[in-house]
């Protein structure tokens, strides 16, 4: 694109010698370019076309416009990205041992719970076992009398926290047999344990036989105590004469068995066993040749 002063320069260069010159000035008068372009502009009329070619109406480019610097545009290097601050970082610290330790926390509760479970589950075991075994032994109580003794007492005695009875054992158990337990709680190795000691009686002796000697078997550990009852009549009662069986802690009646003996059971740490109930299936008059009704004694052992 042709400049306004570059076709103002042509036009001057173009006219004849002594003609009027395009600005209006005397002809061979010399005037400089700058002030030539604005003789043109400002003789021009309003809406014609300027000399320098732009279009009509347009304003004359100022000097400060034309003759304004370039402006170089600088590109700035791309920022570095930020790191953490120390604020930042103990912050972070902080919640991740928070996070640590809940989390130990809830691994040391579990383990801690799956071993209670399987305590709880060999107690449960243990409890089961002994309670099966004891009431089967219970159950096949022999009315073992003292061949010896006035009267022919039964093998049996009955006490609040221990009881001695005579029953069977299995062939595979020492060669069967009847042999002669008892049941309580004992120290066994420092600890509190359900004992079943077991010997075999001597029923040709002139007294009931002590456990002096005897094996035992630890059906349980960490028991507190046992606590044991029995129902059936008084000594002498007869069940024709219209008298109640009744539970009592103390069994003294040397001729007959009781009905139905129960057995409560308490660890060390404070439970409870399900009681256990068990019933002889002798007679009263089991082991004796004869046997007074009436007087609910054996007549003849």
């Amino acid at each position: 694109m042709t400049s306004p002063r570059s076709e103002l320069r042509s036009a001057a260069f173009a006219a004849p010698q002594g003609a009027a010159r395009p600005w209006g000035g005397p002809a061979g008068a010399r005037i400089s370019p700058r002030s030539e372009l604005r003789s043109a502009a400002f003789a021009a009329p309003r809406g014609a076309a300027r000399p320098w070619g732009g279009p009509a109406g347009a304003r004359t480019p100022s000097r400060s416009a034309r003759c304004a610097p370039l402006t170089r545009t600088v590109a700035r290097p791309a920022s570095r990205p930020r790191g953490f601050t120390l604020v930042e970082l103990l912050v972070a610290l902080a919640l991740l041992a928070l996070l640590s330790a809940t989390l130990f926390g809830a691994l040391a509760l579990s383990g801690r719970s799956w071993d209670a479970g399987e305590a709880k589950a060999a107690e449960t075991s243990s409890m089961r076992t002994a309670q099966d075994f004891l009431r089967s032994q219970l159950e096949r109580q022999h009315g073992q009398r003292m061949k010896r003794i006035e009267g022919w007492p039964l093998l049996f005695t009955g006490e609040r926290e221990e009881v001695r009875f005579a029953a069977t054992l299995p062939a595979r158990v020492q060669g069967g047999g009847i042999w002669y337990f008892r049941l309580h709680v004992a120290e066994v190795d420092g600890k509190p344990s359900l004992v079943l000691d077991r010997m075999v009686p001597d029923v040709t002796g002139a007294a009931l036989p002590d456990f002096g000697g005897a094996e035992h078997s630890v059906l349980a550990t960490g028991i507190r105590s046992v606590t044991i009852a029995y129902l059936g009549l008084d000594p002498g009662a007869s069940a024709t004469g219209g008298f109640e069986p009744a539970w009592r802690d103390q069994w003294q009646d040397t001729q007959r068995l009781p009905q139905l003996i129960r057995i409560d059971v308490e660890t060390d740490r404070g439970t409870k066993w399900p009681t256990l109930y068990a019933a002889p299936r002798e007679s009263p008059e089991a082991g004796c040749r004869a046997w007074n009704e009436a007087r609910a004694r054996c007549a003849q052992g």
